[in-house]
C-alpha cells in the first residue's frame, strides 16, 4: 500500500467503527474501497432517496478523508460542459443546474444537488458526460453514424461492432425495463442508443483516469458485465470498481459491490405501458 493510499484507508476505517451510526449504512465501508482506484462507478435507481443517500454518504466520507476525483454525471449532457464550467466561476449548486440541465429533463436535480456542493466545495472537475436525448434519438432511428462523425466513434471505441453479448444484453435490458411490451423492431436501436451512452460515458473516464474519477449514473450503466466498464480497456480492471445501489438482488454479480437500499414506493411501472 502507497503512503499516498495509506491515510485515505486509515480515516475511512476510523469513520466506519466510530461513525457507522451517524452514516448510511455500509457508506464507510464502501467508501474505503475507493482508495487506489483510477476508476470508480458509483449506480443508482433513478427515484430512489435513501439509495442517493447512501451513495452520497461513500462518496463524501472518500473525498472528506482525502480523495480529489473528478466526478462525471450522467445527469449532464457531454455538449453542456462549457456551460457547467462557466457557471461554476462564483456559483452555487443552483446555478449550474440552471445553466447545464438538459432543456427537457426528468432528472429530480434534490438528488444530485449534494455531489455538486461537494464538488465545488473541494474545487473538483465536474464532467458532463452523457449522450443527449436528441443524439440518443438519432441513434435508435439511424445507429451510431446517424449521430456522430467518424472522429467521434473512433474516440468512443464505435468504430467497430459492439462485442455480440454486450448487444445482447443489452437488447435484454431494453425488453426486460419495457416490461415486454416494446414492440420488437424497437428494440436494436434502444439498445444501440444505451451502448452508445455506455461508450462515450467510457471516454470521458479514460480521459480523467490518471487524476481518478468517479462516475454518478444508473445502476444499468455501472455494471461491469455489458456496461460502462466494458468500454474501459486500457484502465487496468483492478484499478476500477463497480457499485451498484439495488433495490434487489436481481444482477448482483454484475457488480464489484452492491450497496442493498430499501425498495421505493412507486406505481406499477409496467401498469401504464
Amino acid at each position: 500500500m502507497s503512503r499516498t493510499i495509506r491515510p485515505l484507508v486509515l480515516a475511512l476505517l476510523s469513520a466506519t467503527l466510530l461513525g457507522a451510526c451517524a452514516s448510511a449504512p455500509q457508506s464507510p465501508a464502501v467508501a474505503a474501497q475507493f482508495a487506489g482506484k483510477r476508476v470508480v462507478l458509483l449506480g443508482e435507481v433513478h427515484d430512489n432517496a435513501a439509495g442517493h443517500e447512501a451513495r452520497f454518504a461513500a462518496l463524501k466520507a472518500a473525498v472528506d478523508a482525502g480523495w480529489r476525483p473528478a466526478i462525471a454525471m450522467e445527469q449532464f449532457d457531454r455538449e453542456r460542459q462549457g456551460d457547467l464550467d462557466a457557471a461554476r466561476k462564483g456559483g452555487d449548486a443552483d446555478a449550474l443546474i440552471k445553466a447545464a440541465a438538459p432543456a427537457k429533463s426528468s432528472w429530480n436535480w434534490a438528488f444530485y444537488k449534494p455531489v455538486i456542493a461537494l464538488a465545488l466545495q473541494y474545487d473538483l472537475p465536474l464532467i458532463a458526460a452523457n449522450v443527449s436525448r436528441a443524439d440518443a434519438g438519432k441513434v435508435v432511428r439511424g445507429g451510431y453514424t446517424a449521430a456522430f462523425d467518424p472522429a467521434a466513434l473512433k474516440a468512443a471505441r464505435l468504430d467497430a461492432a459492439p462485442a455480440a453479448d454486450i448487444v445482447a444484453g443489452q437488447q435484454h435490458e431494453v425488453e426486460v425495463g419495457h416490461c415486454g411490451k416494446l414492440p420488437q423492431a424497437m428494440v436494436p436501436g434502444m439498445a444501440q442508443a444505451q451502448i452508445a451512452r455506455d461508450a462515450f460515458m467510457a471516454q470521458v473516464l479514460r480521459d480523467n483516469a490518471q487524476r481518478g474519477v468517479v462516475l454518478i449514473a444508473g445502476n444499468g450503466h455501472v455494471r461491469r458485465d455489458i456496461g460502462v466498464p466494458r468500454w474501459l480497456a486500457g484502465v487496468p480492471a483492478a484499478q476500477v470498481l463497480s457499485v451498484g445501489y439495488l433495490e434487489s438482488g436481481r444482477d448482483a454479480k454484475a457488480f464489484d459491490e452492491v450497496v442493498e437500499i430499501p425498495a421505493a414506493e412507486r406505481p406499477d411501472p409496467c401498469a401504464t405501458l
